[in-house]
């Protein structure tokens, strides 16, 4: 009898996500010291590469480490007890940005709204009128715990009109639909290789406009020779320009393998890659007799796919059998969210549709071995490779 795998064989989580074979190659380049020639280059031409793949004027910053450091950084640098700063929580991780915004302003407010739904633009335009004073606006574009995606340009020319900052959370979003941060009017974009790019957590990529500069330049708060620093790397894609301290060497090896990946295949080629694996999970998700966290369709993200879970069944135990029975590993629900859902994530090198079918069908085998009889795996099959043979 041949025994089930006890290894994850299918890594479909929302990240950390499994690696381009051209990454985990460059990963295996030799480490060079920080200051050789050869590294200097590599540094400098992947700033450039990234400059191109966020269609930015200017260099982004690169920070070193994973992209929850640049979420961090952006709030330590534009914040201080003068400021007025509107959260919008629409899950998990925007809920969680007060813990860094509330305690460096003076004044937090908070936009709420339920966390299988997004914010609505009105309400912000509301809240900018009655409060002039805002300062800083931010928004989670997409919430993975959640699976929703706001209609971040909508609000970006809200505040955009206003002299407050925006600060974009753009982590698992960029590089795998329409989410650019010019586009959205972002004064602090922050992103990180390690969701669509197909990269491992390691660095944080901070797109910054003019009037984002403007405002971390003029705040005395904002975080000098420390780790949260942006100031510091501002010019460090300039090979006459000293390293504040030492990068990632091979960090900065695999991001320039991503992003040649994807400017290469083209990004709205990327964008469309990952949108048709999310329809087909999508497609089978709901034919199995499951269905979405998210309130509405047009509001799931094209590079998740949450689940909500049938009455009495435990997250833990479902996700278990997933992996030793199928060797097919997702992820969780967090915080409010937690055992309410789970979550399939379509990012980077898991972002083609065929993918769709192993999480269908691992889901639903799970799910019934649970529950018996709660899902149809052959509807559910059948309508991912329909979804996938319509296009």
């Amino acid at each position: 009898m041949t025994q089930p795998p006890k290894d994850t064989i299918f890594t479909l989580t929302t990240g950390p996500v499994n690696c381009y074979p051209a990454v985990l190659q460059a990963l295996g380049r030799p480490v060079l010291y920080d200051y050789d020639p050869g590294f200097l280059e590599t540094y400098a031409r992947a700033s450039a590469k990234a400059m191109a793949a966020m269609q930015t004027a200017s260099s982004p910053v690169i920070l070193q480490g994973e992209p929850v450091l640049g979420l961090e950084a952006a709030a330590a640098s534009v914040l201080g007890p003068d400021d007025v700063v509107l959260n919008l929580v629409s899950g998990v991780y925007g809920d969680g940005y007060r813990y860094w915004l509330q305690p460096r302003c003076g004044d937090y407010l908070e936009i709420r709204t339920p966390f299988n739904e997004t914010i609505d633009p009105d309400a912000v335009a509301s809240m900018l009128a009655r409060r002039p004073d805002i300062t800083v606006v931010a928004v989670c574009h997409h919430d993975t715990p959640s699976g929703t995606i706001n209609p971040v340009a909508a609000i970006g020319a809200l505040v955009a009109k206003t002299p407050a900052v925006f600060i974009v959370d753009a982590v698992s979003s960029f590089g795998g639909m329409d989410i650019l941060p010019d586009a959205v009017h972002a004064d602090i974009f922050v992103t990180g290789p390690n969701k669509c790019l197909g990269c491992p957590p390691g660095l944080s990529l901070l797109a910054i406009s003019g009037k984002g500069w403007e405002k971390i330049k003029s705040n005395p708060q904002a975080p000098r020779g420390s780790i949260l620093s942006i100031l510091d790397w501002e010019h460090a894609w300039r090979p006459e320009k000293p390293f504040p301290f030492t990068p990632s060497v091979a960090e900065i090896n695999a991001l320039e393998a991503a992003l040649d990946l994807y400017l290469a295949e083209g990004p709205e080629a990327v964008w469309a890659r990952h949108a048709r694996t999310a329809d087909a999970c999508r497609a089978g998700i709901k034919a199995m007799g499951l269905r979405l966290w998210a309130a509405r369709d047009d509001i799931a993200s094209p590079t998740a796919t949450a689940v909500a879970l049938p009455d009495g069944v435990d997250e833990t135990e479902l996700r278990r059998i997933m992996r030793d029975d199928y060797g097919v590993m997702i992820s969780s629900g967090r915080g409010e969210t937690h055992n309410k859902l789970v979550r399939i994530g379509h990012m980077g090198p898991t972002a083609q549709p065929i993918y769709a079918l192993t999480a269908v069908a691992a889901l639903g085998a799970a799910l019934n071995k649970l529950a018996p009889e709660t899902c149809d795996i052959g509807a559910g099959a059948a309508a991912v490779m329909a979804s996938i043979d319509a296009v």
